[in-house]
């Protein structure tokens, strides 16, 4: 599901200013994402800062991250399972990622 919008995360631009950011931030908030993560401190989860960090000049970190997005994971920060995201369309995912891969700057 998410693989098909691989194509789309490597050839498209990051957010290019603030209106972009706070258009996705609002859709982070609209899709939960917020109640367990913030931008810039930890929550129940690490910040969006500090994933940027951590998967920042990765191959494939576009699409790590939103796989993790719409599947959950476990075990990548801790013993907090990261719940899935089935109320995140894949392309959502792709920008979202995007977007907190962007923080790392």
């Amino acid at each position: 599901m998410v693989a098909a919008g691989a194509a789309l995360a490597q050839t498209s631009a990051p957010p290019a200013d603030a209106s972009d950011a706070r258009a996705l931030e609002k859709l982070a908030r609209e899709r939960n994402c917020m109640t367990c993560h913030a931008t810039d401190r930890t929550l129940l989860a690490p910040s969006y800062r500090e994933i940027a960090k951590r998967y920042a000049g990765q191959a494939g970190a576009v699409d790590d991250i939103a796989r993790s997005i719409t599947e959950g994971s476990r075990g990548k920060w801790g013993s907090i399972p990261m719940p899935a995201g089935p109320q995140v369309a894949p392309d959502e995912a792709i920008r979202l990622a995007r977007w907190i891969l962007g923080m790392s700057r």
